[in-house]
């Protein structure tokens, strides 16, 4: 029986460009920096206060073991924005904002009171977007 998730992927572009966006900006951890024999670079990161979670900073390519027109498929969908990757949660929405956007994070939305949560929408370096949630 399968019990939890524990790795989920974000395709990026450029590792360097997404270590500094989701570890300096964002604030997560790394939690796993090591490059294979083959030159596969494994990176990971998660939020300080969610130990159980290992989100994978898949660079699109080589590492995605699709052919290049798939690859180039893949650039163009995050691209556009056409793969948003989730939701991250906070316990003061407008607080998070303020804070995101003072280290040069691009919110697509401010905080806006929705039925589910106030919430506010950004975006990677790469296209990625992220509803950041506050639950009501």
């Amino acid at each position: 029986m399968i019990q939890r998730m524990s790795h989920a992927p974000i395709f990026v572009l450029d590792q360097e460009a997404a270590y500094d966006f989701y570890v300096n900006k964002l604030g997560f951890e790394v939690r796993t920096d090591a490059t294979m024999e083959n030159g596969f670079r494994w990176l990971t990161v998660g939020p300080k206060g969610q130990k159980d979670l290992e989100i994978i900073l898949m660079l699109v390519g080589e590492s995605t073991k699709s052919d290049p027109e798939t690859t180039e498929l893949l650039r163009t969908l995050i691209g556009k924005g056409a793969l948003g990757a989730g939701v991250f949660e906070t316990a003061d929405c407008h607080q998070t904002y303020e804070e995101l956007r003072a280290k040069g994070v691009e919110f697509l939305s401010p905080p806006t009171d929705q039925f589910y949560a106030v919430e506010a929408i950004f975006k990677d370096p790469f296209g990625n977007w992220f509803s950041l949630g506050q639950s009501k």
